[in-house]
């Protein structure tokens, strides 16, 4: 499947199955570590943030955050991760994201905003971890595209010890 959804689409007609194979979709990739075709899903402009646990209401601007990544730094990451370099994940761990309780609200102008909760399992050195928490994207129409603006990534956990670190993509 590409990240084609059918026709070209209109904010104001998407239906929640469509976003939802949209979601899903992203979640294979990541799966599949195709992370070059999963950075194609971002529009240019795009962000990427991971508050602290402690702070999910974190502002990259003026809070500590676990993740704050514009397109080139997200593009670095995925670069970084795709090579050998990326020790921690070399070779890469089997990962296995799960998006359910996908919600949307009504388009902002150009952006849908859409909530989904995930649990991501990692599969690495005979250990499994897991990570827990909700979605928070900005979505747009590009070329009659879905493209994600914005990605946040707010964990439910109280604490990442027991998953150890955030070497994967969420």
């Amino acid at each position: 499947m590409t990240a084609t959804i059918g026709s070209a689409l209109d904010l104001a007609t998407l239906r929640r199955d469509q976003v939802e194979d949209f979601l899903f979709h992203e979640a294979a990739l990541l799966d599949d570590w195709d992370l070059d075709e999963w950075l194609a899903l971002f529009t240019p402009d795009a962000s990427y943030v991971i508050p602290c646990n402690d702070d999910p209401d974190g502002d990259p601007d003026r809070d500590l955050v676990l993740v704050d990544d514009n397109m080139l730094r997200l593009s670095a990451r995925v670069e970084r991760l795709n090579s050998r370099r990326a020790h921690r994940e070399y070779p890469h761990s089997r990962t296995n994201h799960q998006v359910s309780n996908v919600r949307l609200s009504p388009p902002d102008g150009d952006e849908l905003a859409v909530t989904a909760q995930f649990t991501v399992w990692r599969f690495r050195n005979g250990r499994a971890t897991n990570y827990v928490g909700r979605y928070h994207y900005r979505l747009v129409v590009v070329d009659g595209l879905l493209r994600i603006r914005a990605k946040r990534v707010v964990l439910d956990m109280t604490t990442l010890r027991p998953a150890g670190d955030m070497a994967i993509i969420l």
